[in-house]
């Protein structure tokens, strides 16, 4: 389980027993001390809330019994609570889907590049294929290795091809490169079609990539 899933995990544990118990907090009790621990270090991110003397003192007059310990989420600790149960994630395509679609890895400054492209639909001639800024919504980050996973068609992997060449044309060639090498995949305005949205955008094939990798 990574960081930000066993922080949301105690999130959602202490919400469930402070709403249980009715006055909002979980005593030292209802937790392990490697669970404390957690919530320790998520007090130092302003995500929770640990009680104080009078606070204590009032929950061992409702307890019938000394508590020592307890904690409860902040605003910030609630919210964040919310959003992760909410963000959209990407999956494994299943079943006929799974041979359509390819598992790409991107870099930060090519995840940055994409998110500039799907920003201007509406704006460009060559729109992003469809279903592209949703990937880009619900890709996920392994930051162990810093890379943002995406699930994309053959159509949607010609138009991230696009978007990193426009991002090539105006300043950086490392990121088209780069999802050249890797993928096969690169823009070229000499083999595309008069309207690349249709299908003429891209090519396979990584060889005679110019510019600085």
């Amino acid at each position: 389980m990574r960081s930000w899933e066993r922080a949301l995990a105690v999130l959602e544990a202490l919400c469930e027993r402070g709403q249980a118990a009715g006055h909002g907090w979980t005593l030292d009790a209802e937790l392990l001390p490697p669970h404390q621990q957690q919530v320790n270090a998520l007090e130092s991110q302003g995500l929770v809330e640990l009680a104080g003397r009078e606070d204590r003192a009032e929950l061992s007059v409702l307890e019938g019994r000394p508590v020592r310990w307890a904690a409860r989420p902040t605003s910030y600790g609630h919210d964040t609570l919310a959003y992760g149960c909410s963000r959209p994630r990407a999956e494994p395509p299943h079943g006929r889907e799974e041979s359509d679609r390819q598992a790409v890895e991107l870099i930060p400054s090519q995840m940055a590049a994409l998110r500039v492209f799907v920003g201007l639909t509406g704006q460009l001639r060559v729109a992003p294929a469809e279903g592209l800024a949703e990937q880009v919504r619900a890709a996920s980050c392994d930051h162990g290795i810093k890379r943002w996973r995406l699930y994309l068609t053959e159509e949607q992997m010609g138009s991230v091809a696009y978007g990193l060449w426009l991002h090539r044309m105006t300043g950086s060639a490392a990121e088209a490169n780069r999802f050249a090498r890797e993928y096969g995949v690169e823009h070229s305005p000499a083999r595309a079609s008069d309207n690349p949205s249709e299908g003429g955008a891209a090519a396979r094939g990584g060889a005679g990539v110019g510019g600085q990798g």
